[in-house]
This record gives structure tokens, sequence and C-alpha cells, in this order.
């Protein structure tokens, strides 16, 4: 039914129970693994005639965050691996994750996105946002979301 499925991280231990199950869903498919990291874009200081030397430059900030997004991927990645599953890792930059997740997942052909939610309800998703609802409203690709009511356990 799915060939080729796009799990989302961002690190959270929420984000890698999701994946794992993602991974899970993905084996009983029989479907390629697309694993997607989306680092916000890099900030130049703002008001600053001089920028500070403790500030990384833009490429070790993109160097930073692609060694964060392998960090990240690295269940996905052994997860996969050891489900005999095909897979790629992708670490993309944008400050929307969301719009980010929907032009990937088109670009790069995925049948499905399976993300997290974490089962937020009334104000606290009203003030915090959500990136998987926001994913819902910008793509006619079909979504798998993953919800979780109880925090997973720290690995």
């Amino acid at each position: 039914m799915y060939r080729k499925i796009l799990i989302t991280t961002d690190g959270s231990a929420v984000s890698q129970h999701t994946a794992c199950a993602g991974v899970k869903f993905a084996q009983q498919m029989g479907a390629e693994v697309l694993a997607l990291f989306v680092a916000p874009e890099y900030q130049y200081p703002v008001y600053v005639e001089i920028i500070p030397p403790a500030y990384p430059s833009e490429e070790e900030y993109i160097a930073q965050m692609r060694r964060m997004g392998e960090e990240y991927m690295g269940k996905i990645t052994r997860s996969c691996a050891g489900a005999n599953l095909q897979y790629q890792c992708m670490t993309a930059f944008s400050d929307s994750a969301a719009l980010k997740i929907v032009d990937v997942a088109e670009q790069e052909g995925c049948d499905l996105i399976f993300m997290g939610s974490h089962g937020r309800s009334g104000w606290n998703q009203l003030l915090l946002g959500s990136v998987t609802n926001k994913v819902l409203s910008h793509t006619a690709k079909p979504v798998l979301v993953h919800r979780l009511i109880a925090e997973p356990a720290a690995s």
C-alpha cells in the first residue's frame, strides 16, 4: 500500500518513540523509510555591529545541525537496519518545520507522512502550536498521526 514513508524527528523522547513506531509500521508495509530532521535556519545576530567571537559562523551552525540530525536519526537508522528496510536520512533547514516536511514529502515522492502528536489539547495546543496540525492542513498526502497521551520513559 505504501512504498515510501517519511518519518519525522526533532530528537525529543516523544519523537524518538514515534519514529520507532513508524519503522515498525514501515516494516509491516514493506516500505522504504525517509527519516527527516528539520533544523531552524541560521540566524544572524540582530542589533550587533560586530559579531561576537563565540557566535558560530553559518558554516559551523550548519555542520552542528547536521551532526545533531545524524544523532537524532540514529535510532531510526538502527531500527531500519535491524528490520532490513531501505532507508535514507535527511537534515533540512527551515523556520517552518511543517511546510518543509510537506515540501520534502512531495519532492521525495513519499506516499505517507508518519509523525507524532504530544496529545495536547485546549489552550496548550493553541499556545504552543502544532507542527502536526500544520502538516495536516498543508498536504493532500496521507498523514498517520501516532498520538502519545503519556510521555515515554527516557532511554
